[in-house]
């Protein structure tokens, strides 16, 4: 008796410490990812009971928490949604959150170990919890003005300052109105999420970020920077630039655009090469250079890295190993390189910036309710991707595209504008992409834009980076400038 008494003892001491023990393990490893999960409606409902703090531009709030007259106290509410659901994202009880709303949701919501203190405060003077305000480096004109061209296309447009590395604006359309997502009908919450979620055109794809592109002409900046910092080419240096150039190890060649070779040569300058993007020359120039020159230029100005990661930006690439041919179709553009609006907005701003590739950021500061400043994010160099010699001579050639070549669209009286198109060949079934690269003023840059349109519902003889994308980086240019 006394036997089955110890074992039945030792089986209950074990029972104990192995309960002890998980309360443990889930306490001290596991309790943020439990809390943090979508499918806990205990955390959800406390959550929702706290006023969420705002996300700002300037001193105004794009994203705010307002009282409701129901069980979850406070309803979020999103100005101008559409227009910033890209960058917000949405705040759903049902599907959870996305975008900055993601990214920042410990200081939005008021939990993070930095308002600590704070939490503290609130409960001595037995006021609510409150989260903290986030601000972002958005340009409001320039959001706008990104949004307003690309009504009616499916597109994205990526607008960055140089010098620092803020995101002046980031846009992708067709977008969606996370007040639907937001909704404490949770019935319409249902319903609006089964409907984007079907729609064809993808509006809750954040393409300005998170889709990969055919760069197309545009990357021949890259291609003109390897050229460049190679010490073999200037902008005066003539390359091979005939109608077709013809491919190693293939009958097939590659052909310019227009049929016709590069500015009335077969030799021409690469600055004439730029101005007029003869995909031949730099075919030529790719072959010349080879596949690991091209792509240690291309990592030097971001391809390969993750930037902006918390709100799953992916990273651009070039392809692995080309054969020859394959590495002329890359020099242009084409073949497996992929490339977001926000890697060629930063091709444009590294260029802009003396060949210093600055980090790209969004969130400028982080505030408590009392406005005491919690974080604030300084710049910081990403990589010397050229350097300042030849930032100035691919500055100059840019130019020379905007103000005598296919990016005359793109020009704005009295500021001299440095650019570069693309027109990204696809599937033979579908359009092709239209690119628009530039920086503005020349002389002294306040912004770097990229303008990727993927269909504008215009015949595909009509599309083109200078006719469709250029305008739409001459708007956003001109509202950073003021003008």
């Amino acid at each position: 008796m006394n036997s089955a008494i110890r074992r039945l003892a030792v089986a209950a001491i074990i029972l104990m410490l192995a309960l002890m023990a998980n309360s443990t393990y889930l306490q001290a490893f596991r309790a943020d990812e439990l809390n943090g999960r979508n499918d806990n409606r205990r955390v959800r409902d406390a959550q929702f009971s706290v006023n969420r703090g705002p996300i700002l531009i300037g001193s105004t709030p794009i994203a705010q928490s307002k009282p409701s007259k129901d069980r979850f106290e406070y309803q979020r509410s999103y100005q101008l949604g559409p227009e910033y659901a890209p960058v917000t994202g949405y705040y759903s009880y049902l599907y959870g959150r996305s975008g900055i709303e993601l990214n920042q949701n410990s200081q939005l919501n008021g939990s993070d170990p930095s308002l600590a203190f704070r939490r503290v405060v609130d409960v001595i003077t037995n006021r609510r919890q409150q989260g903290a305000s986030v601000g972002l480096t958005l340009n409001a004109k320039a959001q706008l003005a990104a949004y307003r061209g690309l009504a009616g296309k499916k597109g994205a447009v990526v607008a960055i300052e140089p010098k620092t590395g803020k995101i002046l604006a980031l846009v992708s359309r067709p977008s969606y109105n996370p007040n639907e997502l937001a909704s404490h009908d949770l019935e319409k919450t249902g319903a609006a999420w089964k409907k984007l979620n079907a729609d064809k055109n993808k509006p809750l794809t954040n393409r300005a970020i998170k889709e990969l592109y055919p760069p197309g002409s545009t990357f021949k900046l890259v291609t003109a920077a390897a050229a460049l910092s190679s010490g073999r080419y200037t902008p005066e240096t003539k390359v091979r630039s005939p109608a077709v150039l013809e491919l190693p190890q293939t009958t097939v060649g590659l052909p310019n655009q227009n049929g016709r070779n590069c500015g009335g040569s077969d030799n021409a300058t690469l600055t004439v090469a730029l101005r007029e993007s003869c995909n031949s020359a730099f075919g030529s120039v790719g072959l010349d250079l080879g596949a690991e020159a091209l792509r240690e230029q291309a990592e030097k100005f971001g391809f390969g890295e993750r930037q902006l990661p918390d709100l799953g930006a992916v990273a651009s690439r070039f392809p692995a190993d080309p054969n020859a041919p394959q590495v002329a179709q890359s020099a242009i553009g084409q073949f497996d390189v992929q490339a977001t609006p926000l890697q060629m907005a930063m091709v444009a701003a590294g260029i802009a910036n003396g060949g210093d590739v600055m980090k790209p950021y969004l969130v400028q500061t982080v505030r408590t309710a009392d406005l005491k400043t919690i974080s604030e994010t300084k710049p910081e160099s990403l990589h010397q991707a050229v350097s300042s010699e030849v930032a100035t001579q691919l500055t100059q050639m840019m130019v020379d595209v905007v103000e005598n070549g296919t990016g005359r669209p793109a020009r704005i009286n009295g500021v001299q504008v440095a650019g570069k198109t693309g027109t990204a060949q696809t599937a033979p079934d579908r359009p092709p992409f239209a690119w628009f690269t530039s920086f503005a003023p020349a002389n002294d840059p306040q912004v770097a834009v990229a303008v990727m349109i993927e269909d504008a519902n215009v015949p595909r003889t009509d599309i083109a980076g200078g006719t469709l994308a250029a305008p739409i980086a001459k708007d956003v240019m001109e509202a950073v400038m003021g003008r």
